[in-house]
């Protein structure tokens, strides 16, 4: 009756193990890519150039944005035309974005005021994607804790079972429950595997149009 034990533990064993090697891998691709300098290429970085068309500044921003324009949020359709076509090319590129404005300011060129209220906005949305991320992270690490933990009374039970005789009830039931064990495994593994990598080229993509060169220009 005690021969499930050795295997048991094996397994445990090697569920552990499996855990922290995928963890840790996630940890260093995460690291790596937000820490870690960008190795020196031989080759200059891309640079590919949008040009937007407005009749005055304000159309760029969030009408309903209260906050002066250096800390407006971004017209919604604009944040969304920039982001699609900057989501297009390689993840070392730069970014040129010029914006024609057939109303000149009387104040004089607003090329400074709009570079920084760009910049300010993606790294914002920077700065929020990356909070987002770790929090899926972190709940992705309680769900795989409470899996291996499930997965392990329902193995622990199916091998008891299995003990128990070979009829097709007691069949069923340990195949049952062989299978809900292992279903409760695919929420974080799903996180690991999946679900985590879109929100890191979000941040990516943020950061590039938070550094991106931005110019004004009068007339259409």
């Amino acid at each position: 009756m005690t021969s499930w034990i050795p295997a048991f533990a094996g397994m445990t064993n090697w569920w552990i193990s499996s855990t922290v090697t995928l963890v840790s891998n996630v940890a260093f691709n995460y690291i790596k890519l937000n820490k870690s300098p960008m190795t020196k290429s031989t080759r200059p970085a891309p640079i590919h150039r949008l040009a937007l068309r407005i009749r005055e500044i304000a159309q760029l921003f969030n009408s309903m944005d209260p906050m002066p324009f250096l800390n407006k949020d971004l017209d919604p359709e604009a944040e969304a035309f920039i982001e699609t076509w900057a989501s297009g090319f390689a993840p070392g590129s730069h970014f040129h974005i010029t914006i024609h404005l057939e109303q000149w300011p009387s104040d004089g060129d607003p090329s400074e005021m709009l570079t920084g209220a760009i910049h300010n906005h993606f790294t914002y949305k920077a700065e929020r994607t990356r909070s987002a991320l770790k929090y899926f992270l972190r709940q992705g690490r309680m769900s795989l804790a409470i899996g291996l933990v499930f997965v392990s009374l329902c193995l622990f039970a199916a091998d008891a079972i299995g003990n128990l005789g070979a009829n097709t009830g007691l069949t069923i039931a340990r195949e049952s429950l062989t299978i809900v064990g292992w279903v409760a495994m695919w929420r974080p593994l799903q996180v690991f595997l999946y679900d985590w990598w879109p929100l890191q080229q979000q941040i990516r993509l943020y950061k590039k149009l938070s550094s991106a060169h931005i110019k004004a220009i009068q007339g259409k």
